[in-house]
């Protein structure tokens, strides 16, 4: 049975998780892990790592898993560009799933939004607005940054260079080869994101709601399992659920 360790064991996140795999009877649950605990103590007790906690913590764990052949999940958002990089080395030693948002739900929507991107993007003025409870710390989220480069990458673009994350002032009119962001934050929310496409005289949008973080830790023990006897790389949940 596959046993899985789990960071970040008190957080929000990390209670969910541990919540998930006790009622998968697939999985077993390996270890609990929070600040101050060290992986390599409990080495012999797990398979895979489910990390949802801080980049700077991810990378720590990134490091044990990759000497000792461990497998991960990483959840955790937040990453610069030399942080990615470091994932996507140790990538090629050890398998990994890694994305911004592990739900079901996200996943479609993202395959959805390629589609829509490519049929009418080009005729639309994008624009992303993404809500989350008042703790989360990183600006725009890791599942709306994953969502705009979906979308960028269909029409073409490069979404570092035309991503736009906050307007303020008079200044000129919008180019409609950006993507726009706009970030909400407060009280519980658990998750909502909506792509609009604006075109002239109608408007299709895309919203996925998350009203439980059950959503997205059973979405990471699937990646957990799925991960089992596969061979060194980064995978994503569109791998995992064969999108």
């Amino acid at each position: 049975m596959m046993r899985i360790a789990v960071t970040g064991s008190t957080g929000r996140m990390g209670q969910t998780i541990i919540k998930a795999i006790k009622q998968n009877n697939s999985v077993e649950l390996g270890a609990i892990l929070d600040k101050g605990d060290d992986l390599k103590n409990v080495l012999a007790q797990f398979d895979v790592l489910i990390d949802f906690t801080s980049p700077q913590a991810t990378l720590s764990y990134l490091e044990v898993c990759q000497d000792s052949g461990k497998s991960m999940v990483i959840g955790t958002t937040g990453f610069n560009d030399d942080e990615l990089q470091s994932i996507n080395n140790v990538a090629q030693n050890i398998p990994i799933v890694f994305a911004p948002n592990m739900s079901v739900g996200i996943n479609l929507s993202l395959k959805l939004l390629e589609m829509i991107a490519l049929v009418i993007g080009e005729k639309s003025d994008i624009e992303i607005v993404e809500a989350h409870h008042r703790h989360k710390i990183d600006a725009p989220s890791g599942t709306a940054l994953k969502m705009g480069e979906v979308v960028a990458n269909a029409l073409g673009r490069d979404l570092s260079k035309c991503a736009v994350y906050g307007r303020e002032g008079i200044d000129k009119p919008r180019d409609r080869k950006t993507i726009g962001f706009s970030t909400i934050r407060g009280g519980d929310v658990v998750g909502e994101h909506t792509v609009s496409f604006f075109m002239e005289g109608e408007r299709v949008e895309l919203t996925h709601k998350a009203s439980s973080r059950l959503t997205f830790a059973n979405g990471a023990v699937r990646a957990a399992c799925w991960l089992e006897n596969k061979g060194a790389g980064l995978y994503s949940m569109q791998d995992v659920l064969d999108l």
